[in-house]
């Protein structure tokens, strides 16, 4: 923009000028209006405050010494209020101290002026004062450009990741036809876990707002590695052999595997498929140790998979299989209760226990 143009624009601006002498106020009156300002008057600081408020102008020019609130406190009442305080304030004052131009910027101020008035110098902090406001202005609009940018960009990653664990879970859940609506329940049982025990000293640190909703998003893909078991004992409607169930329990360690490859290839420690790995691989694991694929055991296990564990079996036991048929909820209910300190963390079960009725209605929102 050329000076001609600046010059012509910060001309158009308003400026509030505050003092109790009113040959003081004519005088900058005169002077700003011929230079093709719009200028407000107010004649104590309540009345300056109030001016101000309403009519937001560009600049405060503020006597220092008056009766009723000075310029010091009118200034610092100003700044505390979010209407007002980006506003840039010019003190007027006659005293030339050093320690009372000090308390004008510690009340805020952003420049002060001696009388009695040299009009070129006043005209020159003016002018300074409205290009640096012109220019915080302007960075304002671009930071809050960029910030509409980055969110519109989170939010089209956010997608990006939706749908990559949507296709990947329905993926997997083509692999067996038994499970149905299992992955959903599975994810809101995990859900509300999570929940509950957000603010448990044990897992506060761990299950905080963004966590749950990534353990959420995560929670379709537990069986993400069924993908590479055959059919012949994916599908088996009998019991499976022990060398059979060898085999199975690798869906873990493929899933592991498979969730791994795709973070090395983002290059983000702390991808989104952090916890889906966690769980993928974990999930099997039990309190006392006697789970697979590494018979870890109590805190050893990623609280993501101990989350997993009990919304996984809690819903096999009431789903019906070629293998048995449904159980009841009370009857699965028993049968977790049972499991607290050996197949599951005793105080995920406390949750459990605490939200079994919640279990149940998602149970029955997404049944089969």
């Amino acid at each position: 923009m050329s000076d001609r143009m600046e010059s012509i624009k910060l001309n158009k601006s308003t400026i509030l000028v505050i003092d109790d002498t009113p040959a003081n106020i004519h005088i900058v009156m005169d002077l700003l209006s011929a230079e093709g300002f719009r200028v407000l008057v107010a004649e104590d600081g309540e009345e300056g405050i109030e001016t101000a408020r309403a009519g937001m102008p560009d600049l405060i020019l503020l006597d220092a010494m008056m009766p009723g609130i000075d310029g010091y406190e009118t200034c610092r009442r100003l700044k505390a209020d979010p209407a007002t305080r980006e506003i840039p304030v010019i003190f007027l004052t006659a005293l030339s101290q050093t320690d009372q131009k000090l308390a004008g910027f510690d009340a805020g101020g952003a420049d002060y002026v001696t009388k009695p008035l040299q009009h070129k110098e006043l005209l020159a902090r003016i002018r300074t004062q409205l290009e640096n406001q012109s220019a915080r202005k302007i960075l304002r609009g671009h930071n809050a450009a960029l910030e509409r940018e980055v969110a519109h960009r989170t939010q089209e990653l956010s997608a990006m990741q939706d749908a990559i664990i949507q296709c990947m879970a329905s993926l997997a859940e083509t692999r067996d036809n038994e499970t149905g609506n299992h992955i959903r329940r599975t994810q809101h049982y995990v859900k509300m876990l999570a929940v509950a025990l957000k603010d448990h000293p044990r897992f506060a640190a761990t299950l905080t707002g963004n966590a749950i909703e990534q353990l959420y998003k995560s929670a379709p893909l537990h069986d993400i590695g069924k993908v590479g078991i055959p059919d012949a004992i994916l599908l088996k409607p009998d019991k499976l052999t022990a060398a059979e169930f060898e085999i199975m329990k690798t869906h873990t360690t493929l899933g592991r595997d498979t969730l791994l490859a795709a973070e090395r290839m983002l290059d983000n420690g702390n991808s989104f498929l952090k916890f889906a790995r966690e769980i993928a691989y974990s999930h099997q694991e039990k309190w006392d140790g006697s789970g697979y694929p590494q018979g870890l055991a109590g805190d050893a296990i990623p609280v993501s998979a101990r989350l997993m564990a009990l919304a996984d079996v809690y819903d096999a036991l009431i789903s019906k299989r070629v293998y048995k048929p449904a159980f009841t909820h009370e009857h699965a209910m028993e049968i977790i209760l049972a499991g607290r300190g050996t197949h599951f963390d005793p105080d995920i079960v406390g949750a459990f226990e605490q939200f079994a009725d919640e279990f149940q209605s998602i149970a029955q929102r997404f049944r089969d």
